[in-house]
């Protein structure tokens, strides 16, 4: 679910007023309902939601992530039951949902970048493709993006920190950009490995688990994996 227009139905209090004013040719204004662009925005809405929702964020069945909302159940029965206290709790605090952006009784979706299902978390195939459409990086401030979405996926790049390492250094404030053999390779060993990154299996606490580690002069690394069927697959 997506809250409509989120920060426009925060109402300013009178207090904080006076910190929001702008001043145009005609006159000064203050705004009343919390604005885009303020630092502390984003968390403070956070905040708000999370008071909202505190018992249903214990039980561990509903996410937040400032105006999303996602609703996690195992049966259509348990699903419906849940989803309408959380509609009703938004009721409550008289809060308005954006229904072209709501999905409701999907086994999948989308959400920061991945897909996820009951079964499995994934890197979001338009994100990939988007990121393989870019050519080579012609400087500091093209690469960083990059590093940013390799990294926020790192979880499904073996070996990332010890393949990406010449692009961080690259990154250094002292270094002269120049995308030398080993920085080519590394930026395309990261890129090729986007398409066929695996999915990461949710886990199954009733089953045990294999953690596999290892370690070099200049990384340190481990996956957890599990036997759910035949072979043993990261979680």
């Amino acid at each position: 679910m997506d809250v409509l227009k989120g920060f426009d139905q925060n109402v300013v209090t009178p207090r904080a007023r006076k910190y929001l004013r702008i001043i145009v040719y005609c006159g000064v204004y203050e705004y009343l309902r919390m604005p885009f662009g303020i630092k502390n925005a984003p968390s403070h809405f956070q905040k708000i939601m999370n008071k909202i929702f505190p018992e249903e964020l214990s039980e561990g069945w509903l996410i937040i992530y400032i105006d999303d909302i996602i609703v996690c159940s195992k049966t259509w029965e348990e699903h419906m039951y849940r989803l309408s206290r959380a509609l009703m709790k938004i009721q409550s605090v008289n809060m308005k949902v954006s229904l072209k952006q709501c999905h409701f009784g999907f086994k999948e979706l989308k959400a920061l970048g991945q897909v996820v299902s009951g079964l499995s978390l994934g890197i979001d195939k338009n994100k990939v493709a988007a990121v393989l459409l870019k050519p080579m990086p012609q400087n500091k401030k093209e690469i960083q993006p990059f590093l940013g979405f390799t990294g926020y996926h790192r979880q499904h790049i073996k070996d990332f920190a010890s393949i990406a390492r010449p692009l961080y250094k690259l990154c250094d404030k002292d270094t002269v950009f120049e995308m030398t053999v080993d920085r080519v390779k590394a930026f395309e060993s990261l890129r090729e490995a986007l398409p066929t990154a695996p999915l990461l299996l949710m886990p199954d606490f009733k089953l045990p688990f294999k953690l596999y580690i290892d370690a070099s002069g200049h990384g340190l690394g481990a996956e957890l994996h599990q036997v759910q069927t035949i072979n043993d697959k990261p979680v």
